[in-house]
């Protein structure tokens, strides 16, 4: 006579676990009616949802999308993009700025675009950390802006690539947005000058 199977309760309770994850993610977005026509909400993102890293839809942060649009939201820690046709929509995971006082948030564009930047510290980051070199040239290993850098109309502020993986997704940047290196070449790629930029 065979023993009757015993059912780990831990494997029941991720099971559990599970299922339950399954039905908050298959849960659709709100929907209402507004003027007859149909709006539709995303879900909210719970506390517990540690990354935030959800799409979102470019009408709530732009009055359109002309040369395309970048939203930097340094809560979620991702960069969005749309292309002026809106048939591209891309999401990526950022790094951003340490703290608030380091943080620049509102409407900007990019105004040049560079392979291989070159990084400077600004002043104050040479009077924060003395012994940073004063240029690390573009193309080295070890350059903090990687591979393409998207210079705004904000001096000092760029959306960059960055030698240091370990960045992306934290609070970690000197005041810009970092990237993966093979995020930032597509992004460079596909943004172009005057492409709008928001920071929130």
């Amino acid at each position: 006579m065979m023993a009757q199977d015993s059912f780990d309760p831990t494997k029941r309770h991720l099971l559990i676990a599970g299922a339950a994850a399954a039905t908050v993610l298959a849960a659709p977005a709100l929907a209402q009616v507004q003027d007859g026509t149909t709006v539709f909400e995303a879900p909210k993102v719970t506390r517990n949802n540690i990354s935030s890293f959800r799409m979102l839809d470019w009408r709530q942060y732009f009055d359109n999308t002309r040369n395309g649009a970048i939203l930097a939201d340094t809560v979620s820690r991702a960069v969005h993009y749309w292309s002026e046709d809106q048939s591209i929509y891309k999401l990526y995971p950022s790094s951003v700025p340490l703290n608030d006082e380091l943080t620049r948030t509102g409407k900007t564009e990019v105004i040049q675009k560079v392979v291989n930047p070159p990084w400077r510290p600004t002043a104050s980051m040479k009077e924060r950390n003395p012994d940073w070199p004063d240029i690390i040239e573009g193309g080295s290993p070890d350059n903090p802006l990687g591979v393409r850098a998207l210079y705004l109309s904000w001096p000092a502020y760029r959306i960059h690539g960055t030698h240091d993986t370990r960045k992306i997704g934290r609070k970690s940047s000197n005041g810009c947005i970092g990237l993966y290196n093979e995020h930032i070449l597509e992004l460079f790629e596909l943004a172009k000058v005057g492409t709008q930029v928001l920071l929130i």
